[in-house]
């Protein structure tokens, strides 16, 4: 095994590729500049793939796990997955597993402690929420980004704001202002098959569903997909709305489980990787 590197991102497409994945060689590259990975090689070529990023000096998100078709069973899974616990070694570890991968995950030590959503496919037409009196929705700056942190890490207790500053520069982040203070933002970005939303921070579920059905409105009839943890109860809306679900993942994690000091909430997912 080896670090990856950038000249590794059209390997890394092609794998993905290979196991049904819908990234884009752009999407690795992201995940890429934000964090660190591994690279298993067989005959000179890349034929794993397991990725990490640090939030403060306590947690990290595993992810990115991958092992090529003809190389499965063959125990590279276990070697890519001792490399990352070596390598947050002293951090708490989360990550979102397929029910294929929870026996693997649970060996090392790693617990459910929750399920996200996986709803996808052609935007429905939906009509925007009526804003309250007090209220304002418009188009994230740069300068917002302060702002979009601390929402963030009231939501998830982690801070990433690199993580956000590099979704402002490639996407469209909006914030929507109650009495001229942020209760909620939502990014909308390319991904995968078409557009995704995500992440989506708000102080509550009436924010998270304008955020949410903004950029739906935004996208008529265009490929999109959001990750919601379950218990936001944003599923069920989606589903109604005519947004299927078509995917569960389940939040394994390993150590102390981040304490998120609110009231802002997490609604939607930056990706299953970053959480």
């Amino acid at each position: 095994m080896r670090a990856l590197t950038p000249d590794d991102l059209d390997a890394c497409h092609r794998l993905s590729q290979q196991v049904g994945w819908a990234h884009r060689r752009e999407d690795w590259a992201l995940v890429l500049g934000l964090g660190q990975g591994l690279a298993a090689i067989a005959a000179g070529e890349v034929v794993g793939t397991a990725m990490w990023w640090t939030f403060g000096s306590g947690h990290a998100s595993l992810g990115s796990i991958i092992v090529a078709p003809e190389r499965q069973g063959a125990g590279l899974g276990k070697l890519l997955m001792q490399g990352l616990l070596d390598a947050t070694r002293g951090r708490s570890r989360g990550l979102i597993a397929t029910e294929q991968g929870r026996p693997l995950y649970a060996k090392y030590g790693f617990e459910p402690v929750g399920t996200v959503l996986q709803h996808q496919g052609p935007a429905p037409a939906v009509g925007l929420p009526p804003l309250g009196p007090s209220e304002t929705l418009r188009l994230a700056t740069e300068a917002d980004l302060p702002v979009l942190a601390a929402l963030d890490e009231a939501a998830t207790g982690l801070p990433r704001a690199p993580v956000l500053s590099a979704l402002l520069g490639r996407g469209e982040a909006y914030v929507l202002d109650r009495d001229g203070v942020a209760a909620g933002f939502s990014v909308l970005r390319r991904r995968g098959l078409g557009w995704l939303i995500g992440p989506v921070a708000a102080v509550d579920y009436r924010a998270a569903r304008c955020l949410i059905a903004h950029g739906l409105a935004a996208r008529p009839s265009e490929f999109i997909r959001v990750d919601v943890p379950a218990p936001t109860g944003l599923g069920s809306w989606l589903t109604e709305l005519g947004l299927p679900e078509v995917d569960t993942g389940l939040v394994m994690l390993c150590g102390e489980r981040p304490a998120p000091p609110g009231p802002a909430r997490l609604f939607a997912l930056v990706n299953q990787a970053l959480g």
